[in-house]
């Protein structure tokens, strides 16, 4: 079973949201696998520790937006029959992957003793398994909206690795839903002073096929001076497939940037 599909699944077990068939199956694969007991193992020491943490409340007009969208996923998803899941131990996640961050930096003014060493390298693993469960929501095939949560935990990192920028790259291109594709753009926004990041906003312009998306990037691109995209703003303002929305964005964008 891949990494990621079993953390998700271990969290809903820890969070008991599985059937009996599903529970017991789990438990079977608990016995019989010793790197899915190890892993339950780290996700408990992981949500223990969430329980201790403060939640964070966003302030920046990035996530009011996020708010928004994960408010109309919600609606959209109860809308169509399907149950929501906001468990407990997965919000938790998202303010504690926060604050394990800011501990780790607060840990380089700690005094060089053994036990102090060893403190921050425990919260070290600890804020990798939780990265790890937030990349397992990015990928969660049944909600749209803890996609959503899994985006939004890039919001509050400095400067993102490559996991993280291609995960974010991936949810842009292939999301099944507009507002995680937008959430997604915005999260690499947030990153676009890294060459990879800038590099991948620009070729994406010209394989980008969402109306909204393309017009939210253009904007984006615009306001970045990136002067080497007029060309596929022209071809995009000629294109008698594209949207007229997305074709007039095109054009005011080459005005910009002339």
């Amino acid at each position: 079973m891949e990494h990621e599909i079993l953390e998700s699944l271990l969290i809903d077990y820890l969070d008991g949201r599985l059937d009996a068939a599903e529970t017991a199956k789990v438990e079977k694969l608990l016995k019989d696998d010793s790197r899915a007991l190890q892993l339950l193992n780290q996700l408990k020491e992981v949500m223990t520790q969430l329980d201790r943490t403060t939640e964070v409340t966003p302030t920046s007009e990035a996530k009011l937006k996020f708010l928004k969208a994960l408010e109309n996923e919600v609606q959209l998803e109860t809308k169509s029959t399907k149950q929501v899941f906001f468990s407990p131990y997965i919000l938790k996640i998202a303010a504690g992957f926060i604050m394990l961050m800011a501990i780790t930096g607060i840990g380089y003014w700690l005094n060089k003793t053994n036990e102090q060493q060893n403190q921050i390298t425990r919260l070290q693993e600890q804020m990798d398994s939780t990265k790890n469960v937030m990349m397992a929501m990015i990928v969660d095939p049944q909600s749209a909206s803890q996609r959503m949560q899994g985006v939004a935990v890039s919001y509050q990192i400095q400067r993102a690795d490559d996991e993280i920028v291609n995960a974010l790259f991936e949810a842009m291109y292939n999301d099944p839903s507009t507002n995680v594709r937008l959430a997604a753009l915005e999260a690499l926004a947030k990153f676009s002073n890294q060459p990879k990041v800038k590099d991948g906003l620009i070729k994406s312009l010209a394989k980008q096929k969402d109306p909204m998306v393309q017009i939210t990037l253009i904007q984006l691109l615009v306001d970045m001076k990136e002067k080497a995209v007029i060309q596929e703003l022209e071809r995009i303002s000629r294109d008698k497939e594209v949207l007229k929305a997305v074709k007039d964005e095109a054009y005011a964008g080459i005005l910009r940037l002339s």
